[in-house]
């Protein structure tokens, strides 16, 4: 649905439906998106130091017109918040502020801001409501949207967490504006994705326009963002939990997690970079394991390269561990059940399907080879 160049995604999921909203101009229309679902015109917000100094203004300027309160958090961005340390810090100033559960805490930033404070609402008086006001591309197009909440800790990534659906979540297109170009690749990563799994269409389309898009087009990327939010809706309605088909949506996180585990969650891989190798790495695997054309890989490969973005192991920086260590670190993946990795694979793009029992020796090989 439009509205006056606002796109609505409902998300049904009974008497936890929400809608995303994606547009222009969504942050310094906020406080009318919000106030109907105050109790006492007040919020928490939490955002991190990057785009508390780009953004935090036109957020309260926003919310006071609407005769709302705000108070606000600002912590330091990066991978390394989403701790315990930082959860604890969370929670008590929420609780110093005096929020109770009719309350809202917005979440003002990418990922980890999203993923750090929606846990922490899920955990304070046992569940508090939030929304999400995701800043970078990767939060708008993934993390935002289906109620994955959770932190890192040193046995991997995001493996603390709870499902805590958000009241609504506002994807503003004008805040990727202040994005630089490595940071809006990356989130193109999981944009992608989308096409990848499940929409061949769609992946078409970012062939000829995603360039469009990193360079600006406000209606590529709306479209972009849009199309990829309808397509996880999708999936998080048919599974909310992931028992199946939200599976899916990891495409080439399996590969993409022991690879951010190497490299220390550092900026020396950014998550949706991560991802780009690992759909790269999952249609590789899938090729050699006669499932789709060898044509599918290079495509895929292809693609990304034309947008700039790194598309194999020889594209971080700094050494990493062997194939060995790589698929050690795969077994701490939360995709693992009865110690069997789970796989998502592909019979061709926009094909994907999850397996249970792929052949170690056949990804050990797909990784000493992209290590050569």
């Amino acid at each position: 649905m439009t509205q006056s160049g606002i796109d609505t995604v409902h998300v049904d999921l009974g008497a936890r439906s929400y809608d995303v909203r994606i547009g222009r101009g969504l942050v310094s229309g906020a406080g009318a998106e919000i106030a109907p679902f105050l109790h006492r015109k007040r919020v928490a917000i939490v955002t991190d130091d990057t785009v508390g100094a780009a953004h935090l203004g036109s957020l309260i300027d926003s919310l006071q017109a609407e005769g709302i309160e705000a108070v606000s958090l600002s912590l330091t961005p990066g991978e390394a918040t989403k701790c315990w340390s930082q959860v604890t810090h969370v929670v008590e100033w929420l609780l110093d502020q005096k929020i109770e559960r009719n309350d809202i805490v917005i979440a003002f930033g990418g990922g980890v801001i999203g993923d750090l404070v929606g846990f922490a609402a899920s955990i304070l008086r046992r569940g508090v409501r939030f929304v999400q006001i995701p800043t970078s591309l990767l939060a708008q197009v993934d993390s935002s949207v289906g109620g994955k909440t959770g932190i890192n800790t040193r046995h991997g990534k995001n493996l603390v967490g709870a499902f805590h659906q958000p009241t609504c979540v506002l994807a503003d297109i004008d805040v990727l504006g202040t994005l630089k170009p490595r940071d809006f690749l990356a989130g193109y990563g999981e944009v992608v994705k989308y096409g990848l799994l499940g929409d061949a269409a769609f992946f078409e389309w970012l062939e000829k326009n995603a360039p469009k898009a990193a360079a600006g087009d406000m209606e590529a990327r709306q479209y972009a963002v849009r199309r990829s939010v309808e397509m996880k809706a999708g999936i998080v309605i048919r599974d909310e939990t992931e028992q199946g088909d939200r599976a899916l949506l990891n495409l080439g996180h399996t590969f993409c997690h022991a690879l951010e585990a190497a490299t220390g969650y550092s900026d020396r891989l950014l998550h949706g970079e991560g991802v780009a190798i690992g759909c790269v790495l999952a249609f590789e695997l899938s090729s050699r394991l006669g499932l789709c054309s060898q044509e599918d890989p290079s495509r895929v490969r292809a693609h990304l390269k034309e947008m700039g973005m790194k598309t194999d192991l020889a594209d971080i920086q700094g050494d990493l561990p062997s194939a060995e260590v790589l698929l050690d670190l795969m077994g701490q993946d939360k995709k693992v059940v009865d110690g069997q990795l789970r796989f998502i694979l592909a019979r061709g793009i926009g094909d994907a399907f999850v397996s249970k029992d792929v052949p170690k020796d056949a990804v050990l090989s797909v990784l000493k080879d992209a290590l050569a």
